[in-house]
């Protein structure tokens, strides 16, 4: 592993950091079956260490993988013996990195002052104070509910937003993917904007008057911190999987949904590792419980990073489900609402046809559960920055992504069932 010291303001301590100088995100374009099973047998190739940021798909479709400077060479050379189209997408990896610190410690030593600022980065720590800050600005509507404990030990809380009595709930969380950084930025703007429009904006006042909002910012907290400290690349939770010496299991392919199906890993060193079993992650059963618990939430939403996609199930089958018609239109809605702002396109359908086909999901397990309106958002951008998003982007991010979060809570709200 290369390493780099690197002076982390976010805990005022030195770590050593994985550094990826010279490693470059290739965007391939297979264009046949053919070469798909080439790009397979790429990707197994463990000693490449190959990062797909977006997977083999299908012909015509772009793949997007971040190559270590020591194997471009040989991926390359691959690449054109099978006579598969490629071009660079990002040069050097760490160029976007280094800017990407120096702006995390410009914006900590600005905010010592007392202004917080939605358009930056945060650690844990910080996010975990802006929320007890709303807490406290905000008594009557917003409260916080500890939901359980990572598999380290932090604290997995929720905000609450709420107006009183027994209603029927929306469920919001972020981050579930720990590198997925910009998802976890837009979730605290969105509970901020929660906060302060109530009683201003007329349609998110009518929807909190009839439902509460569960918001969960980040999701998997170990793999944030871990993404922030060590290895920015990061995806997976921090759980030790018995028999090996890889770390984590992907959190999105734990839920029981088609479980260990298409689309998920059995190889505890993949970054699509399924897990040992459903729910054996404590972050994605502490959500489970919590859901069974309160009997009564009526939406299911979850923000991902990157592609601009609005998705609903299913991903672990490509069935269409029995109100696909309602969701599609629900999701459209949503997505021309959210390209009004900034112009941005979203592309919208069920998880397997329009990404591709993964078991394990989230939405696809809330959806059996009977939570009929269950959404996953893919945030900006389509690959020019990948899982890097530059920090200016998360304020149009957030504020477009709220306009079609928004359109989905309202069809809800009018929609009970």
């Amino acid at each position: 592993m290369r390493l780099i010291l690197f002076f982390g303001a976010l805990l005022g301590h030195i770590y050593c950091r994985e550094t990826f100088v010279g490693d470059q995100v290739l965007e391939i374009l297979p264009r046949d079956e053919e070469q798909i099973k080439n790009l397979v047998e790429l990707e197994s190739e463990e000693h490449l260490q190959l990062d797909f940021w977006k997977p083999t798909t299908t012909p015509g479709q772009t793949v997007h993988v971040r190559v270590p400077f020591v194997n471009l060479q040989a991926v390359k050379v691959f690449l054109e013996s099978q006579r598969i189209a490629y071009s660079i997408m990002i040069e050097d990896v760490q160029v976007l990195l280094d800017k990407e610190n120096e702006e995390m410690l410009f914006n900590q030593r600005r905010e010592r002052t007392g202004n917080f600022n939605f358009g930056a980065y945060h650690s844990l720590e910080e996010i975990s104070q802006k929320m007890d800050d709303l807490v406290a600005e905000y008594p009557d509507l917003v409260s916080k509910v500890k939901i359980g404990s990572s598999f380290e030990n932090r604290p997995m809380n929720v905000l609450k937003f709420s107006t009183g009595g027994d209603k029927p709930a929306i469920w919001l969380d972020a981050g579930i993917h720990a590198r997925e950084w910009v998802t976890q930025a837009t979730a605290l703007w969105t509970a901020n904007k929660i906060a302060a429009d109530y009683g201003n904006d007329p349609s998110l006042t009518s929807i909190l008057d009839t439902m509460d909002i569960f918001l969960l910012p980040v999701t998997n907290p170990d793999g944030y911190v871990f993404s922030q400290t060590k290895n920015r690349m990061w995806r997976k939770t921090r759980s030790r999987v018995p028999g090996s010496l890889c770390v984590g299991v992907d959190p999105n392919r734990n839920w029981d949904a088609g479980f260990g199906g298409p689309g998920a890993s059995n190889n505890p060193c993949s970054d699509s590792y399924h897990g040992p079993s459903a729910n054996s992650e404590v972050e994605v059963k502490s959500i489970v419980d919590f859901i069974k618990a309160h009997g009564n939430v009526k939406a299911f939403i979850t923000l991902h990073s990157y592609s601009q996609l609005l998705m609903f199930p299913f991903g672990y089958k490509c069935t269409k489900s029995e109100n696909f018609e309602e969701l599609d239109q629900v999701a459209q809605k949503a997505a021309n609402a959210l390209k009004s702002l900034h112009g941005t396109s979203y592309k919208v359908g069920p998880i397997c046809s329009v990404i591709y086909q993964a078991s394990g999901g989230s939405i696809d397990w809330s959806f059996d559960f009977g939570i009929k309106y269950s959404f996953a958002f893919e945030l900006r951008d389509t690959g020019r920055y990948g899982f890097l998003l530059p920090a200016t982007q998360i304020l149009p991010t957030a504020e477009e992504t709220w306009l079609g979060l928004k359109t989905i809570m309202e069809h809800v709200r009018d929609h009970l069932y």
